[in-house]
């Protein structure tokens, strides 16, 4: 199958960086779509940022300017740099992907990391 493996997340304060890693591993053919979310308390998951394959980007609008996503397709990896962190930042941070396993399925499936923990205190 098909895991996806976040890091870096951890209690930094206002004004600080952050930079989020998540690998995917196991049977992967390609990869389309890398992707951040983020669910804070009391409040539904929302798309942080998004990168594809052919290396389109698209920004939730709090966070454009300030957060900055990337991958390394040899590693099958996407980063998130987050600069000039606010409390509002405070959420779970997950990792998407939507995924090809092999040559012969046509068929893409989506995945999900297990979350990290990002606290901005004020």
């Amino acid at each position: 199958q098909v895991q996806l493996v976040e890091s870096g997340g951890g209690l930094v304060q206002a004004g600080g960086s952050l930079k989020l890693s998540c690998a995917a591993s196991g049977m992967i053919f390609s990869i389309n779509v890398m992707d951040w979310y983020r669910q804070a308390p009391g409040k539904e998951r929302e798309l942080v940022a998004a990168l594809t394959s052919g290396g389109r980007t698209n920004y939730a609008d709090s966070v454009n300017g300030r957060f900055t996503v990337s991958r390394d397709n040899a590693k099958n990896t996407v980063y998130l740099q987050m600069n000039s962190l606010k409390p509002e930042d405070t959420a779970v941070y997950y990792c998407h992907a939507i995924i090809r396993r092999t040559a012969a399925q046509h068929n893409e499936y989506s995945y999900w990391g297990q979350g990290t923990q990002v606290t901005v205190s004020s």
